[in-house]
């Protein structure tokens, strides 16, 4: 079971109350930090779970392997968790490489079945294990990321235009097996959240016209949506980059919270604060490709006191990285960000 301390923190900021602290929500793809505080570790998994718990990380989806270049993905404890979700470790080519291959591909929606059998005991095995002082949230897409990972950024552009059934043919298969995996995640309810991550922005503006995002997307992210929400569940959704133009049409699709808010692609969490109040629950935000990795110690926590100036009062803020803890972060900046973001962030805020 969960740490009731715990549980209280993240259902309050959750409800956009204060709790005792600010609860950390992050994902971690950093092995350095891993041999400093597991040294001699033989189990990545549980070496990681004793990782979050050491750092007092309240929720994750998951983590990264983040293993030397010479280890072989496919041997890796890593591998095995991609291999039991049905993900490959590695891309390393795409399954559609033209307009004709994508005319001709055919693929079936994941059996529900499959998922009810083999994601839904993954998802209460990762529960398990990272309690009690981590929530583990179950994590899926809604199809349209899945739909353009299958060809490229770039033929997809093209295909829009030269093939638009066809697109419209393999998203809606996307889609089906996005809402399944929505329908169980309702079922099993490991988690008060559900954590529906999709690409649809980078910095400073989207990855795709609003127009078509609102004709496409937004449907997909909707019927995701539904079953969590009469679950009575939370939906955090997540992409990288600036999601501005359209966030009121995820808003009304029925998210309750935004991650990564990243401040080097454009997005102010304090305006995101004022402009939506109780309406949206605020995950990450301090930045991870500059001040992280490379910023001092000091950089480090003032970025960190700055986003609880700006977001933390109130509750309905769960601080953490602007998306994860890369493999390049230095130890002592990991140590100084959680360090910063349990000592800052406790009510009444101080900063």
């Amino acid at each position: 079971m969960l740490d009731p301390v715990v549980e209280s923190r993240i259902l309050r900021a959750l409800n956009h109350e204060e709790g005792d602290r600010v609860p950390i929500w992050d994902f971690l793809d950093n092995r350095g930090i891993v041999d400093y505080l597991c040294p001699g570790w033989t189990d990545y998994h549980a070496a990681m779970v004793t990782v979050y718990h050491t750092l007092g990380i309240d929720l994750c989806r998951g983590y990264g392997a983040s293993y030397a270049e010479s280890d072989n993905q496919e041997d890796t404890a890593e591998g095995a968790a991609h291999r039991v979700t049905g993900q490959s470790a590695w891309v390393t080519h795409y399954p559609i490489n033209s307009i004709e291959e994508l005319k001709a591909y055919r693929m079936e929606p994941t059996s529900e079945e499959w998922l009810r059998k083999e994601w839904a005991p993954w998802m209460l095995r990762e529960r398990d294990r990272f309690e009690p002082y981590t929530m583990h949230v179950p994590c899926a897409g809604c199809g349209f990321h899945a739909t353009y990972g299958m060809m490229g950024q770039q033929l997809f552009s093209y295909a829009i235009y030269d093939a638009p059934a066809d697109v419209e043919r393999l998203l809606e298969v996307q889609t089906e097996s996005a809402v399944r995996m929505a329908r169980v995640a309702a079922e099993v309810k490991v988690s008060p959240i559900y954590f529906i991550g999709d690409d649809i922005a980078y910095k400073g503006r989207l990855l795709f016209s609003p127009e078509f995002l609102r004709r496409t997307f937004i449907p997909s992210l909707r019927r995701c949506i539904e079953p969590v929400k009469q679950a009575g569940l939370k939906v955090i959704f997540h992409s990288d980059g600036y999601v501005m133009d359209v966030l009121d049409d995820m808003l009304d699709a029925g998210i309750d919270g935004l991650n990564p808010i990243e401040p080097i692609a454009g997005m102010d969490i304090g305006l995101l604060k004022r402009r939506y109040g109780k309406r949206l629950v605020l995950v990450g935000n301090v930045d991870c490709s500059q001040v992280l990795p490379l910023g001092s110690v000091e950089d480090v926590v003032e970025a960190t006191k700055a986003c609880l100036r700006a977001a933390g009062h109130g509750g309905g803020l769960f601080i953490g990285s602007s998306s994860e803890i890369v493999p390049a972060t230095p130890v002592e900046n990991i140590l100084a960000f959680y360090d910063a973001c349990r000592t800052w962030g406790r009510y009444p805020l101080a900063v």
